[in-house]
């Protein structure tokens, strides 16, 4: 004879020959030396039963102790204790020992994608639902559009969004709302008088409807480009080399209303635009540097003779009157000598009278 104590929270089960003879409850027992006892914690999962769990459960005596549940192939459970979170359980069956422990359970399908209002997704992520959920967030500056199997299903506003893995195919487009900027440069293109330039554009933009621009159209951005390449190519085809020069501001607007129409069919607004540069070849920029030094030139000659003729006139001007005054006459003399005396530091004066009687007639008019 043997004994074996069995505590009060554990359950032993007693084996003859591989049959089962019967349970044994909290205490001490007497066991005979062919009988084995297999000792269980009540409240936890069975494992590694000495026969099958199928085989236990056809003995009622086995089947009256244990809480069985089953997960389907397309299913989850969630399993709670006293309304805790306790695990999550994948597909199979699941025996746990009554007792200590009262558990509940949830089963969930997997099978479709969307998952019940009521699950309590933000305390059981990103663990440990993580394996069974895709998540896809959309930013406080963007909106997005799902799809479901390849169709559109909703548009999506700024949050966090949850879906179960499966095989449904999900996809989550999303576009920016802000003011966005988009450069067309690099462009060769050819003048109406056929010269060679190139130009760097830049356009600003919002996009406004999220569903035109992300369901109904395929990569609007790289459409829009293309527009606004276009029509930057028409407008300035349709111009001259001066005219381009000259009409800048008039390019700018012709290539937006070419393009707002189309723009807005693509699901965005056009807020502005501008010709960053005009870049012209070497041989054509020496051309209108020479042009331009022309000009220069032309315009410094015409202004020296213009200065010239005016001073022309004045000194005619002058002498006129000092031919109608001799008092002014007498005072340009006296203007000249005081310039002269200026730059003479002293003066010797050697000779008869006469070079004193000189002096006198400059410095005193006549009667």
């Amino acid at each position: 004879m043997k004994t074996v104590r069995i505590l009060s929270h554990q359950t032993g089960l007693v084996f003859r020959h591989g049959n089962f003879v019967k349970t044994l409850p909290a205490g001490h027992h007497w066991l005979w030396p062919n009988e084995v006892v297999y000792v269980y914690n009540q409240g936890e999962l069975l494992q590694q039963p000495p026969y099958d769990l199928a085989v236990l459960l056809t003995i009622p005596d086995i089947a009256a102790l244990l809480d069985v549940v089953e997960v389907k192939d397309n299913e989850i459970a969630l399993q709670y204790e006293g309304g805790l979170f306790i695990n999550v359980l994948r597909k199979g069956r699941y025996a746990y020992w009554k007792g200590l422990k009262q558990y509940s359970y949830r089963h969930l399908d997997i099978t479709q994608p969307v998952i019940p209002a009521d699950v309590d997704l933000a305390s059981l992520m990103p663990v440990p639902l993580g394996a069974y959920v895709r998540s896809y967030s959309v930013e406080g500056h963007e909106q997005g559009v799902l799809f479901v199997d390849w169709t559109f299903r909703e548009l999506l506003k700024p949050g966090q969004y949850h879906w179960w893995k499966n095989n449904t195919p999900i996809h989550v487009l999303k576009a920016d709302m802000r003011q966005q900027q988009m450069e067309v440069s690099g462009q060769e293109i050819l003048t109406k008088d056929k010269a060679s330039v190139r130009v760097s554009f830049f356009i600003q933009f919002q996009v406004l409807d999220v569903v035109r621009a992300l369901v109904e159209n395929k990569e609007y951005d790289r459409q829009l480009y293309v527009l606004m390449q276009l029509a930057l190519r028409e407008t300035i085809g349709s111009l001259t080399l001066d005219e381009l020069l000259d009409k800048k501001a008039a390019i700018v607007d012709g290539v937006m209303a070419q393009t707002a129409g189309r723009a807005t069919a693509l699901g965005v607004v056009l807020n502005g635009g501008g010709l960053r540069d005009v870049i012209l070849p070497g041989d054509m920029r020496d051309i209108m540097n020479q042009v331009l030094l022309a000009e220069k030139k032309a315009q410094a000659n015409s202004i020296m003779r213009r200065e010239e003729t005016a001073s022309t006139r004045s000194l005619l001007n002058t002498a006129k009157l000092m031919e109608d005054n001799e008092m002014l006459w007498k005072l340009k003399e006296m203007e000249y000598v005081e310039k002269i005396a200026d730059k003479i530091s002293s003066v010797s004066v050697s000779g008869n009278g006469q070079l004193l009687d000189q002096l006198k007639q400059i410095f005193t008019a006549s009667k």
